[in-house]
């Protein structure tokens, strides 16, 4: 895969199959992602992972509402 130096700078090299470095991933594209990163996330994954993703209060407000308002989390 692969990995924009916008979102990953630290590595050239990601396990997306891993867990940990997956939710890793994910942060990163909330917090640093354009809309063509974004467009490559699994939504309905975001919203399971999104309060485990410790994502600064407003980003978290902003894509919760985002996710609610379109089906992909409950209220």
């Amino acid at each position: 895969m692969f990995l924009p130096r916008h979102i990953v700078w630290s590595t050239d090299e990601l396990d997306l199959n891993d867990p940990v470095q997956r939710q890793w991933y994910i942060r990163q594209v909330l917090l640093h992602g354009r809309a063509e990163d974004i467009r490559t996330l699994d939504l309905h994954e975001v919203a399971a992972l999104l309060d485990d993703l410790n994502l600064p209060q407003p980003v978290y407000r902003l894509w919760k509402t985002f996710l609610e308002r379109k089906g992909y989390a409950k209220r």
